[in-house]
């Protein structure tokens, strides 16, 4: 078939926005890769068959059809169970003999085959939405608003480009060193009760990881499970549990943009290097419906006003003022079952044992999460005596009630 008939016929979904902005040094990665020979399923690199599906799309983009065709053959040969690469692959093959008019076209397909056409379809969409909408190079989610050395790696998940970002934290700063597709669930985002088939919003903390060996198959490679509901979202009256990060069957490489029941899901190489890479506990993953990336000292500078409010507590606990230490609490604050009443006996107790002990905050992190009329500060310390080696790692959770910085939660978590 001529070029310009390929480009004529071949309208899959993403053909019109194959050209990434060149500009983009991502994009020029992506362009420069070629296909490799197949390789063992344990041994496959993160990403790899993403970015040899979006080479094939530009092939077919440029009007070269037929090393469309070798590239998607190879990438099907290597990834037999990455079910977006075969409906390419049927495409170009299809192409040989009549018009192709749309991704995955076939138009004797029953309600049933329709229905998993159009969520390929939404896949393929979502990949290339995530690939042109490059995050500012240098910039970082919002919520970010301080990581400290002990969190090492970090996570944020944007709804609404099917995508995790995957950062490397170093006294240079963050830097994104991966990202992913990702499904979430089938009703969406923004969970509030179990069974709801949705995926929260929030930040949050990997808390473990969990060995495949003790997982059914349809986890994949394994599952880092988050702290929802956390604090926060308790308060708001959110129910259910059983939120992971977790891989997919051997039988399935990936799933559709909205296919969990509320997990967060990648492929299985994927989330081999995310395995490889994070460290449970330390670990701040952010789920947003939709990221806002900006420059790290404007998400510092947004932290500033709390920090006052921070370092006021900090400075009251420290000298000993009772009063104005437990002024800084909510009425409504609770811990695992203490009142504010019960809380203030550990306050007390806490002073007592560190008086004329300067206490100093070490690795602060603050994560911001805002939505609504919700400002929130998760704050993760350690917060160590004059003179002591050590000492517990706090976690607390701060809400902006009525223009003041009150704390809703405070727990030693280490």
């Amino acid at each position: 078939m001529p070029t310009s008939a390929i480009r004529a016929s071949l309208c899959l979904a993403c053909a019109a926005a194959l050209l990434i902005a060149p500009t983009s040094s991502f994009a020029a990665k992506r362009e420069r890769a070629t296909p490799r020979a197949a390789v063992p399923q344990d041994l496959r690199k993160d990403g790899d068959a993403e970015t040899r599906l979006i080479h094939v799309y530009r092939l077919i983009g440029e009007g070269e059809g037929s090393k469309a065709l070798a590239m998607a053959e190879k990438l099907v040969a290597d990834y037999p169970q990455f079910q977006l690469g075969q409906l390419v692959y049927g495409d170009l093959l299809a192409l040989r003999v009549r018009p192709v008019r749309m991704l995955g076209d076939l138009p004797d397909a029953d309600q049933h085959d329709a229905t998993a056409l159009d969520a390929l379809r939404l896949e393929s969409a979502m990949r290339l939405k995530a690939l042109r909408e490059r995050p500012p190079a240098g910039n970082v989610p919002s919520q970010f608003a301080r990581l400290a050395p002990s969190s090492r790696h970090a996570i944020a998940v944007d709804a609404s480009r099917s995508r995790l970002y995957l950062f490397e934290n170093s006294s240079a700063g963050m830097k994104l060193i991966a990202d992913y597709y990702i499904s979430v669930g089938k009703s969406g985002i923004e969970k509030a009760v179990e069974g709801d088939m949705r995926t929260p919003l929030g930040v949050y903390y990997i808390t473990g990881s969990l060995d495949p060996r003790t997982l059914k198959a349809f986890y994949g490679v394994g599952a880092l499970p988050i702290n929802y509901p956390n604090p926060l979202d308790t308060r708001q009256g959110k129910t259910g549990g059983g939120i992971w990060l977790h891989g997919t069957p051997s039988e399935q490489f990936s799933r559709p943009p909205l296919a969990t029941d509320g997990c967060v899901v990648v492929a299985n190489p994927d989330l081999r290097r995310i395995l490889q890479t994070v460290e449970p506990r330390s670990t701040p993953v952010v789920i947003a419906e939709r990221l806002q990336w900006v420059p790290p000292q404007a998400s510092a500078a947004s932290a500033q006003a709390f920090e006052a409010a921070f370092n006021n507590w900090r400075s009251a606990k420290a000298a000993g003022d009772l009063v104005r230490t437990i002024n800084y609490y909510a009425p409504d604050f609770n811990s695992y079952g203490k009142t504010l009443a019960d809380w203030s006996i550990v306050v007390q107790q806490d002073m007592v044992r560190n008086a004329h002990r300067p206490l100093q905050s070490k690795d602060l992190t603050f994560l911001h999460w805002q939505s609504g009329n919700v400002n929130a500060m998760v704050v993760t310390f350690g917060e160590v005596a004059d003179g002591a080696a050590t000492g517990p790692v706090r976690r607390q959770y701060w809400l902006l009630l009525q223009g003041q910085w009150k704390i809703i939660f405070e727990g030693t978590i280490g």
